[in-house]
């Protein structure tokens, strides 16, 4: 029978409590997208699956503890004093977990803003309910909703739901055009040339972990590109969908 070391159980504990920390400080963005979800479509379900389990649960379960405070792992072939800071500064204008985060919450505005105008479509609907009751009222028919919440796409709400989807898209498409301007490329490099500063000569800065980084930047890259592809995706189908019923 295999036991565990008692370091390995105790690294393991505490990775388990980082990530059920991180995972609680993205439990109200779950909130909301469970939310959207009742008034999107089988595209929209599908985006905020891998928007929650494969981009936030991964951003949170893994990536933090791989990047760490990167400054301090990255090693140069020079201790002058503040040349590390200026190469990592000028390498890593940002920090990628930071990206990202700016990322997915971002290109989650949208959809929020969606979901704040379904809100506020239901709550009016509801009301015009109410007021059929009162038999000295004029009979006013809801327009997008039935008695359960349950939203139609049609009409203003549709060209809602449709400007969300275009917007999502164009920050999806920015961030990731973006990433390559922001770092000089998509992968990170073994070593970094430095020259500049407090860098009198040119420096050499080693990563830490390349690979293993640049194993998350891909998968993190092919989820932005498949968010993309079915945002555009859901758009053609509603577009088919309504020239079909038109």
């Amino acid at each position: 029978m295999l036991t565990a070391l008692p370091g390995n159980s105790k690294e393991v504990h505490k990775t388990c409590e980082r990530s059920a920390a991180i995972m609680g400080e993205w439990s109200f963005l779950s909130e909301l997208l469970d939310k959207v979800e009742s008034h999107s479509t089988i595209f929209g379900k599908v985006w905020m699956s891998v928007l929650f389990v494969f981009r936030i649960f991964i951003l949170a379960a893994g990536v933090d503890k791989i990047w760490g405070d990167e400054q301090a792992n990255m090693d140069c072939n020079t201790h002058s004093p503040g040349c590390k800071n200026a190469c990592y500064d000028k390498s890593f204008p940002i920090s990628h977990t930071r990206f990202w985060v700016l990322q997915i919450l971002t290109v989650s505005t949208p959809t929020f803003i969606y979901l704040g105008h379904v809100l506020l479509v239901i709550r009016k609907e509801n009301k015009i309910r109410r007021h059929n009751r009162d038999p000295n009222r004029i009979i006013k028919s809801p327009k997008y909703s039935d008695e359960n919440g349950k939203v139609q796409l049609k009409g203003f709400l549709l060209v809602s739901y449709m400007m969300q989807l275009l917007f999502k898209i164009l920050l999806e498409v920015g961030f990731i055009v973006g990433q390559y301007f922001i770092y000089g490329s998509i992968l990170i490099p073994d070593k970094i040339t430095f020259q500049g500063g407090s860098c009198r000569t040119d420096t050499n800065c080693f990563i830490s972990r390349p690979t293993e980084k640049n194993v998350f930047i891909i998968f993190m890259l092919v989820m932005a590109v498949i968010s993309v592809l079915l945002n555009i995706a859901e758009m053609f189908h509603l577009i088919i969908l309504k020239i079909r019923q038109k």
